[in-house]
């Protein structure tokens, strides 16, 4: 970041906006209604308001800011709300962690995950749906991190990425805006970037197809990432690979691959 490595003297504050959204997209084979609806389920239990916090209190952490209250929800039948009001800051670890269990609840709205920073917000929305008749389910995680001054949103990528199960990744990142040095000189981005995939680990990079489409003169940059290799066991719900034939497994490896494919590509395979 240049800011950072010449020590840019700016005048007043660093007011370039970078933003970071993107959807995260987990796939799982459930052939009823019935285990249709217990994978909801399952995904409203393991994406519940204790550890959607406990994913906000470690991004903010991992972009430097500071948590200032914290307010979350669990609804009946299903799903949960989380609000944390945060700003720019170091704090520890330790800071973080007892701020994410004090309690301190505000502000409840349903099926979202809200972070503010001071002029700055963290946002997570949770999107699980299935079709009677399809026996394939979704969990879809939209993710926006919108930063001013020199907190980077991209230190949080892959933190983010680790925490839900991704078979498709679509990133966008964007620095808007400009700032000026002391002799008025305008800034429209203060760090260096040719790719979002340079801020992935190589490891997860590996188990991905990934291409981007990026509008450098614009500070604007696009990755989409598809799961290589489908182990079919991995997207059984509350069934054993080894209890179908291999004809069924290839076929339903098949319609996993193809759903996958469709949304990656925004297009339906007819």
């Amino acid at each position: 970041m240049l800011g950072l490595e010449k020590k840019l003297t700016l005048y007043g504050f660093n007011n370039l906006t970078k933003t970071l959204s993107f959807n995260i997209y987990d796939v799982c084979y459930a052939k009823s209604e019935r285990e249709q609806k217990d994978y909801i389920a399952y995904i409203d239990e393991q994406y519940n308001s204790e550890r959607l916090t406990k994913i906000l209190c470690d991004v903010t952490q991992t972009i430097g800011a500071h948590i200032l209250n914290i307010s979350k929800q669990d609804y009946d039948p299903q799903g949960a709300s989380v609000n944390i009001l945060i700003a720019e800051g170091d704090l520890s670890s330790e800071h973080i962690d007892e701020s994410c269990n004090q309690g301190k609840y505000s502000v409840q709205l349903r099926d979202t995950v809200h972070a503010h920073l001071d002029k700055s917000h963290v946002t997570v929305h949770t999107f699980p749906e299935y079709h009677p008749d399809n026996s394939i389910s979704t969990f879809r995680v939209d993710i926006d991190v919108s930063t001013c001054g020199e907190i980077s949103p991209l230190n949080a990528l892959d933190y983010l990425i680790g925490s839900f199960d991704s078979d498709i990744i679509t990133i966008d990142y964007r620095v808007r805006g400009f700032t000026r040095d002391v002799e008025g000189k305008k800034y429209y981005i203060d760090h260096d970037i040719t790719s979002i995939q340079d801020y992935i680990d190589d490891v997860t990079l590996t188990k991905y197809d990934a291409i981007d489409v990026n509008v450098y003169q614009s500070n604007i940059f696009h990755t989409k990432m598809l799961i290589k290799e489908i182990e079919l066991q991995n997207y059984l719900f509350n069934l054993d690979v080894y209890e179908l034939p291999p004809k069924q497994r290839l076929e339903i490896t098949s319609n996993l691959r193809k759903e996958m494919i469709e949304i990656f590509s925004g297009m339906n395979i007819y």
